[in-house]
């Protein structure tokens, strides 16, 4: 266990049934940013009641609201998690650990469900078919891109995220690993959500992060193409810059 401070960012949107549960089962040095993304249910009084810091973000979105909890952490050390008590902040440590111990630069959850119907077929399979990708792209060696995960502070403000949707992990991911951070990945457990699910739960909702993801992933592949084809037009603009010099110092 460390003892360096961390803080817990915790996105929220009417989460007002899962957060005592998620608040007081938060490790000790551990400070929970609750981000209110426009709750209607009193999410931000009861997570204020507990003890946790709160700030609004009026901007609809995922990644409006971690980016917001982000921009709002002094840690040296930043910790993401769900605040729908699907994942128990008591695993936090097991991302938290290895950066702190200077072992790893970004370390991500991997979910491993606690009961059969933790995690909806449609979200797993979505998630899988990302991992396979990912992996390819990327070289990494990564099977979930689990909303878990621990970093410091100032290397993830250099990042320079900006989807402040559903895509802002994956943003973090890819950035991180064109950063060649060194990048792990911890076994944590994960259970059915309390309350509905806004993003990944239902079809929709899959559907839309589907569609931002995607976004990204083919501008990071454009990107990657970029780099690897500029050795070859450099060598190609060499040669022809050569053969013109060639054919002027001939005329001449």
């Amino acid at each position: 266990m460390t003892s360096i401070r961390v803080d817990v960012v915790l996105p929220c949107l009417n989460e007002a049934q899962a957060l005592p549960w998620i608040l007081q089962r938060m490790p000790a040095g551990y400070r929970a940013i609750v981000v209110d993304n426009g709750s209607t249910d009193g999410s931000a009084d009861i997570a204020r009641a507990l003890g946790a810091e709160v700030v609004h973000e009026t901007r609809r979105g995922f990644g409006a609201a971690a980016h917001a909890g982000l921009l709002a952490a002094t840690a040296p050390i930043v910790a993401f998690c769900d605040a729908d008590a699907s994942m128990d902040p008591r695993d936090l440590p097991l991302v938290v650990d290895p950066v702190a111990q200077d072992d790893a630069d970004l370390v991500l959850g991997r979910r491993r469900p606690t009961t059969p119907n933790a995690w909806p077929p449609h979200a797993r399979l979505a998630n899988t078919y990302l991992s396979w990708r990912l992996r390819r792209i990327t070289g990494v060696n990564i099977h979930d891109l689990g909303p878990m995960r621990a970093a410091r502070r100032d290397q993830l403000l250099a990042l320079d995220l900006r989807d402040r949707r559903s895509g802002y992990p994956l943003e973090m991911f890819l950035g991180a690993a064109a950063a060649d951070w060194r990048i792990r990945e911890v076994d944590t457990g994960y259970a059915p959500r309390v309350g509905r699910s806004k993003v990944t739960g239902t079809v929709r909702g899959t559907l839309t992060a589907i569609h931002d993801m995607s976004a990204l992933l083919r501008a990071s592949s454009a990107v990657r193409n970029e780099i690897d084809d500029s050795p070859r037009r450099n060598d190609s603009a060499a040669s022809g810059n050569a053969a013109r010099a060639s054919r002027i110092g001939d005329r001449s």
